[in-house]
This record gives structure tokens, C-alpha cells and sequence, in this order.
């Protein structure tokens, strides 16, 4: 319990009162009445918030709320008891998550429901609590503001903010992925499943045309593909240090899953398995999969994960994959490399080469870019200016070594791998190259 401002004020007041009997000690008696009159009111106001009170508090939240999203929560309070209430409401959110509309204060009658809804924003993924309600009431006179808590625990889910893939669900792969700057690549002829005969049509390759067809119907017919189904894409998901660089709202660890979330969707799709291996701190590992159900149980083996402080072991994940995956696959492997990681990165590339495709999703610092395109007007700037652009040099030899491996390299920012990742791989299933 803790006075409020107007008692204090009046207790001010008085005090004034008591200062000025000094110099009127005709004011002396009022003095007295004074006292008489404010300590009544002062305790009978105390009474008034003595008891709990008689409220229901149900708080209603999704199981699962969207990372970085604004989510809604409803606080729904019962007044069970004889009397209004005032009373203002501040929910115990978890931790790393921002709000509005809290604390949130209202008047309920006696017998009545009051709903009050606020927003949450969750900042980090994972297991998370809601441990209670505190419920600040306002004494009768609104000398005195008593604290109730009412320990209301709810548990939710954060996830990856799956909107991307939601939004990328509307439309279809084969016919609309330009609307989000997914590219169609031109088919060559290679890697690709016969789907059926139809009718030619103009700008069909010459090679497209099937003349046993033609000369039985006596009309041009083609053979239309379908690009090959039934192949397998493996992740590899640095958890390691430096993928807690962050860029924007979100570090490089939720970029990454985010866009093995994105191309998961993508595979599912086009009828290819997904299956994923996380190393550097955190080690799980989830069987090639079929089907859209897939996703949810992608989802569910990842969305409680982080990075690290550990220091991702190349090599090691390498041998894990290579005793698990036997069939050839398209392996993605999400991380932040650094000149350093050379060697080791060579080696797990010796190692790999022989039975998968390898694609290293290299993540670069959006800052690296900003210094390149800032102009130069300092020698401070010219020095940081030329480190930035030695380090870029050294970046590329390092994609130029990956390739020269037998592998294939992908540098770009964080906020660009998701569309770039889908691009890739779209590319790389119509070329034939699984």
C-alpha cells in the first residue's frame, strides 16, 4: 500500500497550517480540527482497500506469437463484488518484449466484465511466460493506492516471423515468383522430368517437339517437362558466435532461419525433401522430409534456437552429415565465414564434394557495404575506407577458393538471403546440377 499524491498534498497542507500557528495561535484550534478531520478520512480510506478485492482476471493470448510482430492480448476482469472498482491493470509480459497499451486503468462496476487489450512484441524467440497481473486499486477518497498480484501464468511460443512464407504461400511458384523478385530461369533441357505432350506453341524450343506425335496427329505437339521432384536439400545452420551480428531489428542467426524457412517452403513445393543439421553450440538434427507438414515440424525443432558464444567446427559437421545423409543432396550451408575459416572450410569441402552439391550462404555485415558507398572527405574515413575494401578483396578470394573446390558461393547481406537463397536453388534444380 502507498499513499498518493493527494494525501500527500494534504499532508502538505497541513503542515503549512501547523507552520503558520507559530505566528496565529488563533489558527490553532482549526489546526486541531484539521487533524481530527483528515486522519477520519485518512483511515477510513485505508479501510476501504484493506480487503482484496473480489475480481477474476482471464488473460488470453495466442500459444504461438510471431518474433518482432505486434501481437494482441486481451485481459478480460470480473467484478464479483458489491462495489465499483477503480483499478489499473499491468500485466507481467516476458521479458525482451515490447508493449502498448499498459498499465491500463478503468472503472468496473459490480457484477460487470471490462475486456482491455494491449500489444506485445516479442524480441527474442523461444519458451516464454506471462507470470501474473498486478492490479493497482484506488482507495474510496483516492488517498491511498493498494497493490494486488494475481498470478495468472500463460506459456507461448515465440517463432520465427513466419509472414514472409505466409505472404509467399499466396502465390505460386511456377507462375508468380517474379512478384517477389524470384527470377524463372530459362530451362536447358537438362535435369528435368517429361510431364506431358500438349500443342506447340510459339516460342517452344525446336527441341521441345516430339515428331512421332506430330506426324501421328498431324499437327505440332511438344513435350512439356516439369523440373525433376524427389531430390533432397539439407541445411547446414551455423549456430556459432558470429552469427549473433545484428543487422536492422534482427541478427544474422533469425536471417538465416528465416530464409531456411523460406526455400524449406520452396522445396516442399517442388516435391524435394528438406532435412537440416545445426552445429556451432547447438547440435539437432531433422530427417529429410516430404510434404507441407514439414514446415510445422521445421518449425518446431528450430523456432527455441540461438547463437552461440562457441565457434563453429567445419570439419566436424561435415563428418556428422556425411554418416548420416547417404543419398546425394543439395547441402546450404548458413554462416558468417571469415578469412581465417579458410582452411577449414576447404576441408570440409574435400570432404563433401565427392556425394553432395554444396552451396556456402555466406553473410555479409550490411555496414560493409554503407562504408564502401560513403564518401571519403577525412583521413580517418580514407583509412577505414581502405581496411573495409581489403577486407572485401580478401572476402572475394575466400568465394573465389569455394568455387575453385567444387562448390558453389552466395555473399550477401542478411536482409537479401531469403529471395536470393530460392533464387539460387531454383536455379540451381533447373540446370540440372543435382
Amino acid at each position: 500500500m502507498r499513499p498518493s499524491r493527494y494525501l500527500i498534498y494534504l499532508l502538505s497542507a497541513l503542515c503549512l497550517l501547523a507552520f503558520a500557528c507559530t505566528f496565529v495561535p488563533d489558527l490553532e484550534k482549526g489546526f486541531i480540527g484539521a487533524v481530527i478531520a483528515i486522519s477520519v478520512i485518512t483511515l477510513m480510506d485505508v479501510i476501504s482497500v484493506w480487503r482484496r478485492p473480489d475480481l477474476v482476471i482471464e488473460r488470453r493470448v495466442s500459444h504461438n506469437l510471431p518474433l518482432g510482430g505486434w501481437s494482441k492480448v486481451l485481459l478480460r476482469t470480473h467484478n464479483h463484488g458489491k462495489r465499483s472498482c477503480f483499478i489499473t491493470l499491468f500485466d507481467y509480459y516476458p521479458l525482451e518484449a515490447s508493449v502498448e497499451g499498459l498499465p491500463h486503468g478503468f472503472n468496473i462496476p459490480p457484477g460487470q466484465f471490462a475486456d482491455i487489450y494491449y500489444r506485445i512484441r516479442p524480441a527474442r524467440r523461444g519458451d516464454a511466460c506471462f507470470k501474473g497481473v498486478e492490479v493497482e486499486q484506488r482507495s474510496r477518497y483516492s488517498l491511498w493506492r493498494r497493490y494486488w498480484f494475481f498470478p495468472i501464468e500463460s506459456t507461448v511460443k515465440i517463432y520465427p516471423n513466419f509472414a514472409e512464407v505466409t505472404r509467399f504461400n499466396l502465390l505460386s511458384i511456377d507462375n508468380q515468383l517474379a512478384q517477389f523478385g524470384i527470377r524463372r530461369q530459362q530451362r536447358r533441357g537438362e535435369g528435368l522430368e517429361f510431364h506431358q505432350l500438349r500443342e506447340y506453341r510459339q516460342g517452344d524450343n525446336l527441341r521441345q517437339i516430339d515428331w512421332k506425335a506430330t506426324a501421328r496427329l498431324r499437327k505440332l505437339i511438344s513435350r512439356e517437362y516439369q523440373v525433376e521432384r524427389d531430390q533432397q536439400l539439407i541445411f547446414l545452420l551455423d549456430c556459432g558466435r558470429r552469427m549473433r551480428s545484428d543487422d536492422n531489428e534482427l541478427n544474422h542467426f533469425d536471417q538465416a532461419l528465416n530464409a531456411m524457412l523460406l526455400v524449406s517452403y520452396a522445396a516442399l513445393r517442388q516435391g524435394d525433401s528438406v532435412g537440416f543439421l545445426t552445429f556451432g553450440g547447438h547440435q539437432r538434427y531433422f530427417m529429410p522430409q516430404k510434404g507441407q507438414q514439414a514446415v510445422n515440424k521445421i518449425l518446431n525443432k528450430v523456432y527455441d534456437l540461438d547463437a552461440t558464444n562457441h565457434t563453429p567446427d567445419y570439419t566436424a559437421v561435415a563428418r556428422e552429415l556425411l554418416m548420416r545423409q547417404r543419398k546425394r543432396s543439395l547441402v546450404v550451408m548458413l554462416t558468417n565465414l571469415r578469412d581465417e575459416d579458410q582452411d577449414e572450410l576447404n576441408a570440409m569441402l574435400r570432404l563433401m564434394r565427392s556425394r553432395h552439391l554444396v552451396l556456402v550462404a555466406n553473410l555479409r555485415e550490411t555496414i560493409l557495404d554503407d562504408v564502401s558507398h560513403s564518401p571519403v572527405q577525412r583521413f580517418g574515413e580514407a583509412v577505414r575506407y581502405a581496411a573495409n575494401e581489403e577486407y572485401l578483396i580478401r572476402r572475394q578470394q575466400a568465394h573465389a577458393s569455394i568455387v575453385r573446390m567444387g562448390a558453389l558461393a552466395l555473399d550477401v547481406t542478411a536482409d537479401q538471403l531469403p529471395i536470393s537463397l530460392v533464387n539460387r536453388y531454383l536455379e540451381i534444380k533447373r540446370s540440372g546440377q543435382l
